[in-house]
């Protein structure tokens, strides 16, 4: 190929791992788009640069929550309102769990995550909020002693898995069901070890079980020890006492 002044162009560009070639070559060298004030700013939106954010808040995450002790994630809806009962179960929750030597782990938003997160605060332990950056801004509760905003679903979810023994998961809507299900599957897959996850709220989630019972496991789409994974209950004791017993303490 050759260009407008009769010199040949270059057949292909390597720029670090990456080759481009034909229409996939850029004008200038990597040195020139750093070094270059001049031009629009538009690179920081793109893929390469997100990679780096995301290692910092991997980074954030994991240097906020190295030293925590032994911890339980509790999931709940943040519609839960306050003096409710199922309130007031997520305050009582918080504060067993602390009691039985454990920190709490809450998305750190409003409802049955502040009610966790006050109880685990009251008993004077500590009280963790994962908060997400959202279209509706909320903020993390006022129970939250350690706190760490994500940008990204991802990161935040690999936080709560990581630095918890295990769930407690209260009546919650979509984002409840995503974190249950991921730990399902991480436990299913044994992806984790030793991970209990208690149901709390018995009329809340038997329609799930019952379905699982009466449709999966008939069509093998899992199978009847999967069963075994989840424990319902509608005793803030017994909840306790089943994630912290098979979480090793």
């Amino acid at each position: 190929m050759v260009n407008s002044e009769g010199a040949r162009a270059p057949r292909e560009q390597r720029r670090g791992p990456v080759v481009r070639r034909q229409s996939q070559m850029q004008v200038g060298t990597t040195d020139q788009h750093l070094l270059d004030t001049r031009g629009a700013a538009d690179w920081v939106h793109e893929d390469p640069f997100r990679v780096l954010r995301i290692q910092s808040e991997f980074v954030e995450g994991f240097g906020a929550l190295a030293e925590l002790p032994p911890a339980i994630s509790v999931f709940g809806s943040a519609r839960t309102k306050p003096g409710t009962p199922e309130y007031e179960a997520g305050v009582a929750i918080g504060r067993g769990l602390v009691e039985a030597g454990f920190a709490v782990i809450t998305g750190g938003g409003p409802g049955a995550m502040e009610a966790a997160n006050k109880g685990a605060m009251e008993a004077g332990g500590v009280s963790v909020g994962l908060g997400i950056e959202l279209p509706f801004e909320q903020g993390l509760n006022p129970y939250v002693n350690l706190g760490v905003d994500f940008r990204y679903f991802f990161v935040r979810k690999t936080m709560f898995v990581k630095y918890a023994s295990g769930f407690v998961v209260l009546p919650g809507g979509l984002g409840t069901l995503d974190e249950l299900f991921e730990a399902l599957t991480l436990v299913q897959t044994k992806k984790v070890t030793r991970f209990p996850i208690v149901l709390f709220g018995a009329a809340y989630w038997q329609g799930l079980l019952d379905w699982f019972e009466n449709t999966l496991v008939p069509q093998g789409k899992v199978g009847p020890q999967d069963l075994q994974l989840l424990h319902i209950t509608d005793d803030v004791e017994e909840a306790i006492g089943v994630v912290t017993k098979e979480a090793g303490t």
